[in-house]
């Protein structure tokens, strides 16, 4: 069964559903590392994405957009950079599965308002919370602001940019 398209379930509705311990087959997290490059070195400039609206962002699109920018950071060279995720999906999406094909005409309207089965995860978030951040020096500034505008491109909100450090640095 294909996956349903992501815009699905980007709208926020209803609580938050989180609570591992009460159900079976959760699929993982596909997000992979949440801290990339130089962890242990201070760097002056730090820029971060922004969302504008609120929404849901599924796994998968966090980590579309982690391994884009991490590719393109990857120039700079490991030691050059701090790349930072600053959400977790938390959140479990549910699909009420319905039969579709030849054959399925009886079955395919379903029970109305059913609960479903987990399919993924999603993180939500709210306008104006930070989605990732970069930390470089300032030479490498307009590199970490291109990386994190090609990692917009992969995520279901409109972003803004945000120097959180080093503004006076940049020329």
């Amino acid at each position: 069964m294909a996956r349903k398209p992501g815009h699905m379930y980007r709208n926020v509705t209803g609580p938050a559903y989180t609570r591992r311990e009460y159900m079976g087959g959760v699929p993982g997290s596909k997000v992979v590392h949440f801290d990339m490059g130089n962890l242990k070195d201070e760097f002056s400039v730090s820029i971060s994405i922004v969302a504008k609206e609120s929404c849901q962002i599924r796994h998968s699109a966090i980590e579309a957009a982690r391994i884009t920018a991490n590719k393109f950071l990857a120039d700079l060279g490991r030691l050059n950079y701090h790349f930072k995720i600053r959400i977790y999906p938390h959140h479990v999406l549910r699909e009420n599965k319905q039969a579709t094909g030849a054959g399925a005409d009886r079955v395919s309207q379903g029970m109305r308002c059913a609960f479903g089965k987990a399919v993924g995860t999603a993180a939500r978030v709210k306008a104006g919370q930070k989605l990732m951040t970069v930390e470089v020096e300032p030479v490498n500034f307009l590199k970490a602001k291109e990386a994190l505008r090609k990692a917009g491109h992969k995520l279901p909100t409109p972003i803004t940019y945000v120097i959180d450090r080093g503004k006076e640095l940049i020329s």
